[in-house]
């Protein structure tokens, strides 16, 4: 056959589909070559997926954001109504069909936090950032520069105002304080019922301040009293001689207590309006969330940077907190920050021991956490929350407790080292740290050391606790704000302002006619004592840290991840927001000796039944509050001319008065 060739001598036997050498060589080349190319895309195939999922999940929210903004206005409501049926009208409508129209100049009073703050003279790292917010909006410097928008939110720490080179101001006018954040309002629902019987920026006032320094600094810095007294006066003025409603939040409370005193006190030091200025100028003062003995949550937030939600979050991420992750030691960066806001000493527990109770003995003890929940050893129709000390025997008069062993055991088992006046030893950090510098650094082993072996501090211990481990910080807070008890609110001494924000130092002024509401939340778990324990010394952390392992599992139990909780808003407890005008200043009082009429009234949460109903229309937690239905139709009753009688009196649902009738404080 033609295609046969000879075969050479010796030649090795090839079956005849066999590929020639050159071919096979080739052949190796080219799968040697696909070889690779399959490494490479095996490499890389998992970075092409990364990039892949984010690319998709990006344009699915882009989808579903440009579908929220394009979608028409009534559509989430109607899609909510066709799942719950009929929703109620809001306060602003119902009232406007009662034929309810705007009467007293309404004026808002923000909280710490909640109100925005622009930038008027940064550093070179700020550039671009001209009267933009630095506090409120969106906060997307704090991303793009981290470390410069802390140094530019801190004050100084000496002086507890202005650094050098740096100024940052409050924001003016409704837009303030109406939203924190797109989308989560703060005195917007409120602001928007008001305007539906009429009112607008000629009866409504945001009295916005920066929440970050002393009130009186906010007087010595930025006029922020003289600019509140003035505009009520052209308020009740314009109005027809209307008295002004003052609705203060959260914090905004003991601002508003302080310029009660402020205004009628004697220049310099006060405003000079004289003894009957809130008599003449004020109708009501509607305190919302008010902490008018301070919050515990302040004292974990000085001493660690921390509160519960944020002590989880450490414990999730061990290290991503504390630790130098891209050269940004968060809390450090955290505590430095906020230690030089003076405001949140403020916050501080004030009443000491007599008020928040002892190592033994505190108003809330028997308090049970599972108040929603039935118990076969109450009555059919008990309030669960009532005292139940059968379930529970939380010690909330140990404010911290180093150890759970501690937190439960008798006053007789701890063996206590006191620490003031310990000496101090050799360095925590070690010397990378320097660079976010921390009172602890000052502090050493032997403090921590010191500070651990006294076990359990009560409310009269906190104080000195704080004085030791950041003896700076509470220089400046000493000079601005006083935690005790007077025994008589006539002596000179208390004429000082840094008495004013505390209602157990000071008098209300003398204004018979005019009437004090408590408006809080209950319902709600809240942060009363808490269980720490001490970081390993080596690390370059903060030496102490909520114990969220400290947990006890049985049902109703007020322990949960190192928190005592106990019956509020979230953030203030009921013993602090109620006590004043349940019983401090109820009737004539030596903190109310003409009689100003007080009253509680409280709003038992319950959450949105469904995702629709965004945050709740009922809602009894410390900001959600403000978007409470009934909160908000008591204000605009007060503001369209009601009395406290009006509204029917006292709206009760905790144990205040009970918890009150406790406190064995002379009045």
């Amino acid at each position: 056959m033609q295609n046969l060739r000879r075969r050479k001598p010796n030649e090795p036997d090839r079956p005849e589909h066999d590929p020639k050498p050159e071919e096979a060589q080739e052949e190796g080349k080219n799968k040697g070559e696909g070889s690779k190319k399959t490494d490479k895309v095996n490499k890389w195939s998992c970075i092409n997926n990364c990039c892949w999922l984010i690319g998709l999940i990006c344009s699915i929210w882009w989808l579903l954001l440009f579908l929220y903004k394009a979608m028409p206005s009534s559509l989430p409501q109607y899609v909510t109504e066709a799942i719950t049926g009929p929703l109620p009208d809001p306060p602003g409508e119902k009232l406007r069909k009662e034929g309810l129209k705007a009467v007293h100049p309404v004026i808002f009073v923000p909280g710490i936090v909640t109100a925005g703050l622009e930038l008027w003279e940064g550093k070179p790292c700020a550039d671009g950032l001209f009267r933009k917010r630095l506090w409120g909006g969106t906060f997307g410097e704090v991303y793009k520069r981290p470390l410069c928008w802390v140094e530019h939110m801190s004050l100084n720490n000496e002086t507890g105002l202005d650094p050098v080179d740096i100024r940052v101001r409050s924001v003016p006018g409704l837009v303030a304080a109406d939203y924190f954040a797109p989308g989560y309002f703060v005195w917007a629902v409120l602001i928007a019922n008001l305007a539906c019987i009429g009112y607008e920026e000629k009866n409504m006032h945001m009295a916005s301040y920066d929440w970050r320094l002393s009130f009186q600094n906010t007087e010595a810095r930025d006029r922020t009293l003289s600019r509140m007294k003035s505009t009520i006066e052209l308020m009740v003025a314009s109005n027809g001689g209307k008295k002004a409603v003052i609705v203060p939040h959260s914090m905004g409370v003991l601002y508003f207590l302080h310029f009660m005193k402020w205004v009628e006190a004697p220049a310099p030091m006060g405003g000079g309006g004289g003894p009957n200025w809130c008599a003449e100028h004020i109708k009501a003062v509607m305190n919302i969330g008010g902490p008018f003995l301070g919050v515990p949550k302040a004292v974990p937030g000085l001493l660690s940077a921390e509160a519960r939600d944020i002590a989880v979050a450490r414990a999730i991420a061990p290290g991503v907190l504390d630790n130098d992750i891209f050269h940004l030691q968060t809390l450090q960066h955290v505590m430095r920050m906020t230690r030089t806001w003076d405001a949140t000493m403020s916050m501080i527990p004030k009443g000491g021991n007599a008020i928040w109770g002892d190592l033994n003995w505190s108003p809330e003890e028997g308090y049970s956490a599972s108040k929603k929940k039935k118990d076969e050893n109450l009555k059919e129709n008990d309030d669960v929350g009532q005292e139940n000390p059968k379930r529970n025997k939380a010690h909330y008069g140990r404010m911290i407790s180093f150890g759970k062993d501690v937190a439960e055991a008798s006053q007789s088992d701890i063996d206590r080292i006191d620490f003031r006046g310990a000496v101090k030893g050799s360095n925590v950090a070690n010397t990378s740290c320097r660079d976010v510098w921390t009172e602890y650094h000052d502090m050493g082993v032997g403090g921590v050391k010191a500070v651990a072996d006294y076990k359990a501090y009560t409310a009269d211990d906190v104080l000195d606790l704080l004085h030791f481990v950041a003896p700076k910080m509470m220089a400046r807070g000493d000079a601005q704000f006083s935690y005790g008890i007077a025994n008589d609110p006539d002596d000179p001494k208390y004429q000082h302002y840094r008495y004013w924000s505390n209602p157990l130092e000071t008098k209300l002024p003398d204004a018979p006619e005019m009437e004090i509401f408590s408006l809080y939340g209950v319902g709600i778990p809240t942060e009363r004592a808490y269980v720490y324990k001490v970081t390993p010394y080596a690390d370059c952390s903060i030496p102490f840290q909520i114990n969220i392992s400290a947990n006890v599992g049985e049902e109703g139990s007020c322990l949960r991840d190192g928190v005592f909780l106990v019956d509020g808003d979230e953030t203030v407890p009921v013993l602090s927001s109620g006590y004043m005008c349940a019983k401090g200043w109820r009737g004539k009082t030596k903190y109310n000796p003409s009689g100003i009429t007080t009253y509680v009234r409280e709003y038992d949460h319950a959450p949105p039944a469904n995702f629709l109903e965004g945050r709740g229309t009922q809602s009894g937690a410390h900001v959600d509050i403000m978007g409470n239905f009934a909160l908000i139709e008591d204000v605009m009753r007060v503001a369209a001319g009601h009395t406290g009688k009006d509204l029917g009196g006292d709206r009760v649902c905790s144990d205040i008065f009970k918890w009150a009738d406790k406190i064995n404080l002379k009045l």
